[in-house]
């Protein structure tokens, strides 16, 4: 027993001088400690300097990807009303659509920026009437087969001032206006009736807008943008409404390239009086964006704190 006692002495002595020495050695050299050392730290930047963030100039170009939503009535100046059109229901125009759109942004100072946008969206259908539609100066009777087109750009120019200025996020207000040229019509076939004949409609409609905006970085490679913008308002012969709003993710892929993913949306309610026709124009459209960014000139300067 007295030789089992000492054996237990000298075995809890030994384990006790073994965790001492392993307890001494540098936390620093330890493996993980080692692995840590080589991981970089997703919160270490400083975002005045990231090479995506506050530059000059950004020019940004990609795919829009809308879902329709039109009404429309072309009716004469001598008293002729037009039947209201739904394009989509009515005439066989698809819902969704695809198109190209464009931007150009210059930051003209800390709290200045300057703003430019261009979409173009083409429509096109045809389909045998199921009802009786008066569109301009002629009556297009049930059972007949017409040839619809709506083909419409959107040039935007927006002024945004930041009262909030700060490395990480931004937000002001905006004023500026979406310009519409649109051009729509419907078309009857020599072949559907004893002549062939057709009605346009086109006009020009400056719709300017008030709004709000913001800016904020969510990381080192990730950024956020938000605006909405409204205004109603007549202008001569065009009185016209206007709701816009966007949503635009961005991946800074390698240095001043990104890409962005957003959801846009842009209502109108127009109507126009031009020399020979009157119209009425309801069109929303809503969907997702896709698109590359570059950005290039210097860094805008923010205080550090």
């Amino acid at each position: 027993m007295k030789n089992l006692f000492y054996f237990l002495i000298i075995s809890l002595f030994c384990f006790s001088v073994q965790a001492q020495t392993t307890a001494e050695i540098p936390v620093e050299n330890s493996l993980p400690a080692l692995q840590n050392d080589n991981l970089e730290n997703p919160q270490d930047y400083d975002a005045t300097d990231l090479p995506w963030r506050d530059r000059r100039f950004k020019v940004t170009a990609g795919a829009f990807f809308p879902i329709n939503n039109t009404e429309i009535e072309v009716g004469t100046n001598d008293g002729t009303k037009g039947t209201k059109i739904d394009l989509e229901d009515d005439l066989g125009f698809s819902k969704s659509s695809a198109s190209f759109m464009a931007t150009f942004d210059w930051r003209i100072s800390k709290r200045s920026r300057l703003g430019f946008e261009y979409f173009a969206l083409d429509r096109s259908s045809s389909k045998t009437l199921e009802k009786d539609i008066t569109f301009g100066e002629h009556t297009y009777n049930i059972n007949t087969r017409v040839t619809a087109f709506f083909d419409v750009q959107i040039a935007r120019i927006a002024y945004g001032y930041a009262i909030l200025a700060k490395p990480k996020y931004e937000a002001g207000l905006l004023i500026g206006a979406h310009v519409l040229f649109t051009d729509l019509g419907l078309r009857v076939n020599a072949n559907q009736a004893s002549a062939e004949y057709r009605d346009s409609f086109n006009f020009t409609a400056p719709l300017p807008d008030v709004g709000i905006w913001g800016d904020f970085v969510l990381g080192k490679r990730f950024g956020l943008y938000v605006n909405a913008n409204y205004l109603a308002l007549k202008i001569n012969d065009i009185d016209g409404r206007i709701i816009s709003y966007n949503l635009s993710l961005l991946y800074n892929v390698h240095k001043n390239f990104s890409l962005t993913a957003g959801y846009t949306g842009l209502n109108f309610k127009i109507d126009a009086v031009e020399n020979r026709l009157n119209g009425f124009l309801k069109w929303g459209y809503n969907g997702p964006t896709l698109a590359a960014a570059y950005t290039f000139g210097g860094h805008i300067k923010f205080n550090k704190h």
